[in-house]
């Protein structure tokens, strides 16, 4: 466990530190057998970017050291408890353990509530505050039919 302070601690001075530099109060490492991989900020503001959080940055920036989209035996340390879009990107990347400090209510008493994307996530599509139109008869299906027979592709 002291792996895992040392670690979690050092990500919550990298999210410190990134404040007087303009960037959100949200940082993270990926680290795979003791060894970093990759460090971030949160960047939405500085990069205009709203997906620019810090989990998925050092996510992007391990699974390009890696060379693979697969991140399976890394661990994601954050200062705080991970968003529902970084949740995604972690389950996509087949991160299997996330330390943490902040939890979700720590977030939202600091300004940066996420409460209604976690209750929307549960809703049917025709049910959510973003209105969803799905039409039908598009070809969409057809894509999915040609990836599922194609001979190269990489499952992920």
């Amino acid at each position: 466990m002291d792996y895992d302070r040392s670690m979690l601690l050092r990500a919550i001075k990298i999210a410190a530190d990134g404040i007087s530099n303009g960037t959100g109060p949200f940082g993270a490492i990926i680290a795979k057998e003791g060894k970093i991989l990759s460090e971030a900020v949160n960047r939405v503001v500085i990069n205009s970017d709203p997906t620019a959080h810090a989990e998925v940055i050092a996510i992007r920036e391990a699974s390009s050291i890696l060379k693979s989209h697969d991140l399976r035996d890394c661990t994601l340390y954050c200062s705080c408890e991970p968003c529902p879009m970084c949740l995604g990107a972690i389950y996509w990347a087949g991160i299997t353990k996330v330390v943490y400090s902040c939890d979700r209510y720590d977030a939202a008493a600091a300004g940066f509530s996420d409460m209604d994307i976690y209750d929307e996530i549960l809703l049917e599509p025709e049910n959510r505050n973003i209105k969803f139109v799905r039409l039908d008869n598009t070809g969409g299906e057809e894509v999915f039919r040609k990836w599922k027979s194609h001979d190269g592709k990489i499952p992920y």
